[in-house]
């Protein structure tokens, strides 16, 4: 464990300052770059573990309601109206939406003893937790909502600062190995929701609270040994008014190109892969023909063959990204991949074709987080000066979709259904095929990246 606290009490690399700064604390940034033509030190193994542990331990708190909470929540508060599910998580989304930006902002310009990105990894998994209370002892689907709002608005705030961390510390020869083991992370993290709901789905308070807890610790684990600068002695040009808040929630695409390629690449691929995860749950009890709340032990084994298809997809597309130095092509087969995945599960007749459906999703799941997760970093503007900003508008390219798909998708859910009967989950899963396509070839246009 040496080496991990060695690494993360290091100050190489771990402050990038926005504005005017003081003296005393221009002291402390390395003037000469990385070997081998890196902006940044390396990190260590210790480093990228402990990071790799907190964000698992925050995605299986933020996932779980999508993943499986959720629609068990709502079935058995309001049995007749399914729709409800993406109502309830448009409007988490949603909050986010217009509370990220905002906490990129201030992460920037914290002054505190314990750093600029500390505190709100705590403050948010706290506010994460409260959360999670709520929608465990929620009595209808007004405070259910609720929960989840608050419960989206504090993990979002954890999620989007390690991402901030990461623009903060990683060179460009680590940028594919660590999107690798952080999208191994977060895209394992939904399968282990999946589990831990499959054996406790009866257990309200434990769905929820369970994933609550791990998450909680997980978190302040990682904060208790990332000892980032003290940020006590910063100082800014201007002041963060209404007016300039506001103003930092847009950018110019005309201005940075490649990271506008970039957004609208994920925003689509986000977009497709919502539709289709948010009404999981329900399209399997139906093609299967069992109650929603039976559908625990089929999540479990979609889960349980989730996790090495979605190892091999995050390492493969991660680690080989890094080593060819090209990113675009493993984005575009990710999105074909996907495209493919999909469309064999609304084929599938039965559970064997569903899980090989489901199995090339995770794949293709996985090289995309790796790969793009390390190309936002590679086409990222200002990322010495305002990272926190920009990774937050990056944001955008997930919270947006979360909010807007599920909504969507209880609109095609019900295109030619007809009252009592099967729901259209056909649409959606079309829907989603050609979304995620679009993603990998917007990803094309990009320019200053392989």
């Amino acid at each position: 464990m040496r080496d991990s606290i060695d690494e993360v009490t290091s100050p190489a690399g771990a402050l990038p300052l926005t504005g005017a700064v003081a003296v005393e604390e221009r002291e402390h940034i390395p003037a000469k770059a990385a070997p081998g033509g890196d902006d940044k030190a390396k990190v260590s193994k210790g480093f990228i573990t402990m990071l790799g542990v907190g964000f698992f331990a925050s995605y299986v708190a933020f996932v779980t309601p999508v993943a499986i909470s959720l629609a068990i929540q709502v079935k058995a508060l309001a049995p007749e109206n399914e729709e409800y599910l993406g109502l309830v998580l448009g409007l988490g989304s949603f909050a986010a939406l217009l509370v990220g930006p905002l906490g990129g902002q201030l992460s920037d310009r914290t002054r505190s003893r314990l750093g600029r990105r500390r505190p709100w990894l705590i403050a948010g998994s706290v506010i994460g937790f409260v959360g999670l209370a709520v929608m465990a002892s929620a009595p209808n689907i007004p405070l259910l909502g609720l929960g989840w709002i608050i419960a989206h608005i504090g993990w979002s705030l954890v999620v989007s600062n390690f991402g901030i961390i990461q623009a903060d510390r990683l060179p460009a020869s680590q940028r594919g190995k660590v999107g690798a083991i952080t999208g191994f992370a977060g895209m394992v993290a939904p399968v282990a929701g999946a589990l831990i709901g499959g054996l406790v789905a009866t257990q309200p308070f434990l769905l929820f609270l369970l994933p609550g807890a791990i998450g909680l610790v997980g978190v302040l684990i990682f904060a208790v040994f990332y000892k980032d600068q003290d940020s006590r002695a910063l100082t800014f040009d201007t002041r963060l008014t209404p007016k300039v808040v506001l103003g930092k929630y847009v950018y110019s695409p005309k201005k940075y190109p490649d990271f506008s390629w970039n957004f609208l690449g994920r925003f689509l691929f986000n977009f497709g892969l919502t539709l289709a995860t948010s009404f999981t749950a329900f399209f399997f009890a139906q093609r299967l023909g069992i109650p929603v709340h039976e559908i625990g032990g089929t999540a479990a084994i979609v889960g349980g063959l989730g996790i090495p298809a979605t190892v091999a997809g995050v390492f493969f597309g991660g680690f080989l990204s890094d080593k060819i130095r090209r990113r675009k092509a493993f984005v575009l087969g990710s999105g074909v991949l996907y495209a493919i995945g999909a469309i064999t599960t609304i084929l599938g007749p039965d559970l064997p074709i569903l899980l090989v459906g489901s199995v090339t999703c995770n794949i293709a799941i996985g090289v995309f987080s790796a790969v793009d997760q390390a190309l936002i970093l590679d086409v990222l503007p200002e990322r010495d000066t305002e990272a926190g900003r920009f990774m937050s508008i990056v944001a955008f390219s997930t919270n947006i979709p979360h909010a807007i798909a599920p909504i969507v998708g209880a609109g095609l859910i019900s295109i030619g259904a007809v009252a009592g009967g099967d729901k259209n989950y056909t649409m959606v899963y079309v829907a989603a095929a050609i979304l995620t396509i679009f993603g990998g070839i917007a990803i094309l246009k990009v320019k200053a990246v392989r």
